[in-house]
């Protein structure tokens, strides 16, 4: 007799050629990510070949109920890790039934702003720190920590290794792998400061890509965590107190920037971030205020500082960097529950198109 995992296991290329799809789109919430699956002809490697489809938004916040049809438009394909073989997974935006963006739909405005010939000439390329925080599941308090109490102080967890100082290496590497297996570009993964706080890092990825990368990647962790019953927490202040909070640090450079005197540029696009701090600020995620307060590695929301290897500030620019005179800075103020396609988009507006 069968057993469920050898079912789930099944190689459906051994029967027949058709395939499955898992259409996933983000939510009304913002944060939340939703899918559903369809069975396809046969293999698909571009997602203009794939079929739009439809969705109840009254169900998901994004559509009232008397006109809730909300159609779904592929953008990107990337392997499905969980049913392997030829089946994908697939990365859409939500629009009307008149071809209208709908408001939840953050990637249409984001993708305007990468087709700009400017933009495009000048390659932006992100990496993306996507912070995160694993949560027991009926509880909802870190894992590892006691219920009801608190670890030890920070200090052995960053990059700890033991079983008093690690907790849930075994969902990030199955993640870390599934990513690669998906074809996300993802640069690696570490313990962070607090307990039960991990790291993935993603790029670098060239304009919207970034964004699609890092949701399905989410997407991933959300089905991984699934499996092993527990819930990943993207708030970026999840325990209040004496605890580092979790970020999405955005890593970025351009053409000019990796070329000979691009420091210069760097500084320009800095300054060009500073005029334009609490609008960047405002769009990076909600509850950052929790988390930006001037200690625990940032600087204090209403602050606008940068600086060279300096952690504590709002843009840092690395060593390498300066003593090269060209490379990335880092924009350290993104929260771990910002949209990657609004802060991706948005400063590259700012540094490339925009003229105060």
């Amino acid at each position: 007799m069968s057993l469920l995992t050898d079912l789930i296991n099944l190689n459906l290329s051994e029967t027949t050629d058709k395939i499955i799809a898992e259409y996933i789109w983000v939510g009304g919430s913002g944060m939340d990510m939703r899918s559903k699956a369809r069975t396809l002809p046969g293999p698909v490697s571009d997602p203009s070949d794939l079929p739009k489809w439809n969705y109840d938004g009254s169900s998901t916040g994004q559509a009232p109920g008397e006109d809730s049809e909300v159609i779904l438009y592929p953008q990107a394909i990337f392997k499905d890790p969980f049913r392997r073989g030829n089946n994908i997974l697939v990365m859409c935006d939500a629009y009307t039934p008149a071809g209208e963006p709908i408001p939840t739909n953050k990637r249409h405005a984001a993708a305007k702003v990468f087709s700009q010939p400017d933009v495009v000439a000048e390659v932006p390329w992100y990496g993306i720190e996507q912070e995160y925080t694993l949560l027991q599941k009926d509880v909802k308090w870190p894992v590892g920590w006691p219920i009801g109490g608190f670890p030890g102080p920070q200090g052995p967890y960053y990059c700890g290794v033991g079983a008093d100082k690690s907790f849930g290496r075994d969902i990030v590497d199955a993640h870390y792998k599934a990513c690669l297996y998906a074809g996300i570009n993802i640069s690696g993964i570490n313990g962070e400061v607090m307990p039960g706080q991990w790291e993935f890092q993603v790029g670098p990825a060239v304009g919207i890509s970034a964004g699609d990368e890092i949701w399905v990647a989410r997407y991933i962790l959300e089905r991984i965590t699934e499996i092993a019953g527990v819930v990943v927490s993207f708030d970026p202040k999840p325990i209040p107190g004496d605890w580092n909070g979790a970020g999405a640090h955005c890593n970025y450079s351009t053409k000019s920037m990796r070329e000979d005197g691009g420091y210069e540029i760097i500084k320009k696009a800095i300054d060009k971030l500073g005029l334009r701090h609490k609008e960047h600020i405002a769009a990076y995620g909600e509850g950052n205020e929790r988390r930006l307060t001037g200690h625990h590695e940032t600087a204090d929301i209403n602050t606008f500082l940068w600086g060279v290897a300096n952690r504590g500030a709002s843009i840092r620019v690395g060593r390498d960097t300066e003593k090269e005179g060209k490379g990335y800075f880092e924009d350290r103020r993104p929260a771990s529950n910002m949209d990657p396609y609004i802060v991706t988009s948005m400063i590259a507006e700012t540094t490339i198109l925009w003229n105060p």
